[in-house]
């Protein structure tokens, strides 16, 4: 596993939270979590006491969708295990999959199943921080058909890793790109709502970016030139870093 891996997972969650159907609710999402209304967190009242308030239920939100994603990881690694005999047919299929999504982001393919998805509304959150890591795998497992197609591609890429570990931490980087901003919001909330209503004028151009990422990897994985891909970051990465990746 390499910088080169890493990085693209964790643009994949970082695309996931900018998509159409997980941005615009993130608001709601942390005042659920916290019990704090939209208006007092971006009032001047008790500033230090709501910021404290969002900030640690949202690690807790964070912590609670991540072991879901990467418990699909594991899941999908584990099944490319039980058939390394055909690790390639694996990747090469595989790869023609990603390439699909990355048509379908972009526009040119229709795939009615990728362009459902659910959502779970729950009344009354359970009390306290476990309350809200209990949302947290909530908000996976309703949000999984939305953020499915970037999701599925890096899942599927996982499949064709030769390791378990490997599916771990393509998982644990893409849930660090979604967790991150998530994170961000919740200490910069003012800044965070600025953002969100600039940046709904461009959230179409998220699937355009994610297309393009997702078809490079997918014909990467088709033609085996991510190995060498590997190959070439491994000989340009220092020894000190090799060693703690």
């Amino acid at each position: 596993m390499t910088e080169i891996s890493l990085f693209v997972a964790f643009t994949s969650g970082l695309l996931s939270f900018l998509s159409p159907c997980v941005l615009p609710v993130i608001p709601s999402y942390l005042s659920f979590i916290s019990g704090v209304s939209l208006e007092e967190m971006q009032g001047a009242q008790g500033r230090g006491v709501v910021r404290r308030r969002v900030v640690i239920n949202s690690l807790a939100f964070i912590f609670g969708f991540s072991i879901v994603f990467v418990s699909l990881g594991v899941s999908a690694s584990f099944l490319g295990g039980l058939f390394a005999g055909y690790r390639s047919a694996i990747r090469v299929l595989g790869g023609a999959l990603i390439v699909l999504v990355g048509l379908y982001l972009l526009g040119f393919l229709k795939i009615s199943v990728l362009e459902r998805y659910f959502q779970v509304n729950l009344k009354d959150k359970p009390a306290g921080y476990v309350g809200s890591a209990l949302v947290g795998v909530t908000f996976a497992v309703a949000w999984i058909p939305c953020v499915g197609p970037i999701l599925g591609a890096i899942l599927t890429w996982a499949a064709t890793s030769s390791r378990l570990s490997e599916g771990v931490f393509l998982l644990t980087a893409y849930a660090a790109g979604l967790a991150l901003p998530f994170f961000l919001s919740a200490v910069a909330i003012d800044s965070f709502f600025e953002f969100s209503r600039a940046f709904r004028r461009y959230l179409r151009y998220v699937h355009v970016v994610a297309g393009v990422l997702l078809v490079l990897v997918g014909l990467l994985l088709v033609t085996d030139y991510f190995t060498l891909l590997n190959i070439y970051a491994i000989r340009l990465t220092p020894q000190w870093l090799l060693e703690r990746l």
